[in-house]
């Protein structure tokens, strides 16, 4: 078995995070080194320049001589940060040396600058040259021997320690925030989708009526248990329909089977006579089966999706006017009065497939009008398409009902009276014909006052 979610987003947080901040430290270190470098090498050069400034103002022009007092003060303190001081005439005659001074104090701090700094670098100590002036006038020479390009006094270099510590500090911090942060996200990620995992494990193993009901703070996470949620409850309904449909079958099948039964076998026996009248009732009986024959034959393409449209150009209400004068007798048999309007739609249909569903649609409405009633079919051609309005005024459906009047085997009327409703296919069928065509199908109804189906179907 493969890794559990919860460790692989763990993983993957705190991989990503930990390359993040260790790359962010590296950066930051390596920016701030290269600032601070920067920054020493314009001080070295300052604190030179200073010194040879200082120097130069100790120069008498009229006398023409050097206060050598003060440049052993300049000297001094220059060695003590760092810098070996030799300064000359303009003959090349050496003034003060601090090597000549004190040699041992020299290397001492030598030393000790060398040790500091090759924790940082390999450089070692340059020697700059530099013209003492006054005005236009050279007044003589002084060397200055330094670490270069740049050096750290003792508390420069304990600050550039105690930086480098705090970022190295702040990176392990960052780490461990870093998995401590991965671990909870895992957990609030991975939570709610084993959950649904183990979930859509049982409803793959027929439990159809658990449900999701926490939800998270994550919208994806919120729609994938709500699309759980409603697969449950589609197949739930499915499972139902299926059960039913069985039933159905079943009565549809018996009833006409148990009646041509006991007729032929009254008329084999002698008992009935043969006439026309019962060999009618057994032919009727045949006509049932043979319909839900048809329905089921019906069904059977839906489910395996081998409907093929042959599509030529038609007028919508030319169809329409055809399907609805094949109804009249019907229609005049229970006194309703069926009334076709619109304008002239011309699309690219498959013309037998749509007069099935204008067929069942007005089947249907004639079926759940009462007599006396009304029924409205109007035709609109817009420019990217056409659409067919069939709207009566009869029994309605119950808004319990509407969400599902257009699922496989759902029939309103649970009593499956063959009266009042086939096998629940009829409107499956009509839906699926105009979705082939990239169309839509929608109801409106109220219960007690009437229907309206509308087809919507693209140019």
């Amino acid at each position: 078995m493969g890794k559990s979610l919860r460790s692989q987003i763990s993983l993957y947080i705190m991989t990503i995070v930990l390359v993040v901040v260790a790359l962010v430290s590296f950066l930051a270190n390596a920016a701030v080194n290269r600032q601070f470098e920067a920054y020493m090498i314009n001080q070295e050069r300052g604190r030179r320049e200073k010194i040879i400034n200082d120097l130069e103002n100790l120069y008498n022009a009229m006398t023409r001589s050097w206060d050598l007092d003060y440049i052993h003060a300049i000297g001094m303190y220059s060695l003590y940060d760092g810098y070996v001081l030799t300064v000359y005439d303009t003959d090349g005659k050496m003034i003060w040396d601090a090597a000549s001074h004190d040699m041992a104090l020299c290397k001492q701090i030598m030393g000790d600058i060398t040790e500091r700094m090759s924790q940082r670098n390999n450089n070692g100590f340059t020697t700059y040259s530099y013209d003492l002036m006054q005005g236009d006038r050279r007044v003589g020479t002084a060397s200055i021997q330094s670490y270069g390009p740049y050096f750290l006094k003792e508390n420069e270099f304990q600050f550039v320690n105690d930086l480098s510590e705090a970022f190295l500090v702040i990176g392990l911090l960052s780490c461990v925030v870093s998995i401590l942060t991965g671990t909870i996200l895992a957990h609030r990620i991975a939570r709610p989708i084993t959950k649904t995992a183990e979930i859509a494990q049982q409803i793959s193993n027929g439990d159809y009526n658990i449900r999701l009901e926490n939800e998270t703070n994550t919208r994806e996470l919120n729609m994938l248990l709500s699309s759980i949620s409603h697969m449950a409850d589609s197949l739930s309904r499915q499972e139902q329909h299926r059960k039913q449909l069985t039933a159905d079958v079943a009565h549809e099948l018996r009833t006409p089977l148990t009646a041509l039964r006991s007729h032929l076998e009254a008329m084999a026996e002698g008992l009935w006579e043969p006439t026309a009248e019962r060999l009618n009732g057994c032919v009727e009986e045949v006509k049932r089966l043979s319909s839900l024959v048809v329905d089921l034959d019906g069904l059977a393409k839906l489910e395996q999706d081998i409907f093929q449209l042959k599509k030529t150009e038609s007028n919508l209400l030319e169809i329409v006017q055809n399907v609805s004068r094949n109804f009249e007798k019907e229609a005049d048999n229970k006194q309703i009065r069926i009334l076709v309007e619109g304008a002239p739609s011309s699309i690219l249909l498959d013309k037998d497939r749509i007069v099935q569903v204008i067929t069942n649609l007005l089947s249907n409405a004639i079926k759940y009008t009462p007599e006396g009633g009304q029924i409205k079919v109007q035709v609109k051609d817009e420019v990217t398409r056409g659409i067919v309005m069939i709207e009566d005024n009869g029994i309605g459906i119950p808004q319990k009902d509407l969400p599902y009047i257009f699922e496989r085997f759902y029939r309103t009327d649970q009593s499956r009276n063959r009266k009042t409703g086939g096998a629940g296919i009829g409107l499956t069928i009509a839906k699926s014909i105009i979705e082939a065509h990239k169309g839509k199908i929608t109801v409106d109804s109220n219960e007690g006052a009437g229907s309206k189906f509308t087809v919507l179907i693209p140019k």
